[in-house]
């Protein structure tokens, strides 16, 4: 019998801070097609359990990767007969912030180890379009920070305005000027200021701070 809708998926662009530089994750596949390639999460839409994608989305972090987050959203639609060898495909790439201190992952179902791949060179034999859709998220992300929208997702839950600003550049790709950083931070109400609360090491000490909680990113 002809099919008469496409395969529908959900694949997801997590990234996080980890080891001084901007990080995406990838599984290694362990069921065909494309076994033993390195791809973003992913999942097919269940349309038993799932009453939508982003529904699909954070199931397949849940099952495959083992973590929950504050943030994800639409990234773009990328379909066609020939990105995947079962047929006519559809899939919504999303992009999801984990804080540095979640950073530890576990391999779930359908996925054989996990990597953090420096998000702007995760590979380019990654499977099926998947180095199309990292290039894509990363984009988003990094247009919504020159946008001036901080992405606090990434920090742990208190922070410095050192560990934003660099967190910030790590995003961009390059450094920002303290002093007009600082200056912009001053009026921004999606950081709250924790009074009497420090980060003591060799350096004196740095105040800390944590997301409002209404923050959106």
């Amino acid at each position: 019998m002809k099919k008469l809708f496409p395969l529908v998926t959900a694949d997801i662009a997590l990234f996080t801070v980890h080891e001084g530089s901007l990080r995406v994750l990838l599984g290694k596949r362990a069921n065909a097609p494309e076994l033993g390639k390195w791809a973003l999460p992913g999942g097919v839409l269940d349309p038993a359990s799932d009453s939508d994608l982003d529904d699909t989305a954070r199931r397949v972090l849940s099952s495959k990767i083992g973590v929950d987050v504050a943030f994800l959203d639409q990234v773009a639609t990328f379909s066609g007969a020939a990105r995947d060898p079962r047929g006519w495909s559809l899939s919504v790439l999303y992009y999801a912030l984990l804080p540095r201190d979640q950073v530890p992952a576990v391999a779930g179902n359908k996925t054989e180890a996990v990597e953090w791949r420096d998000a702007f060179a995760p590979g380019s034999r990654l499977a099926f379009d998947h180095a199309k859709l990292v290039e894509a998220a990363l984009t988003t992300l990094r247009s919504k920070v020159v946008s001036a929208a901080l992405p606090l997702h990434l920090l742990p839950e208190r922070f410095t305005l050192t560990e934003l600003q660099r967190t910030c550049e790590l995003i961009l790709g390059h450094s920002l000027d303290k002093s007009v950083f600082r200056r912009r931070l001053k009026s921004e109400p999606s950081i709250v200021q924790l009074e009497g609360e420090f980060l003591y090491g060799a350096q004196r000490p740095a105040q800390l701070y944590r997301a409002a909680a209404d923050f959106r990113f």
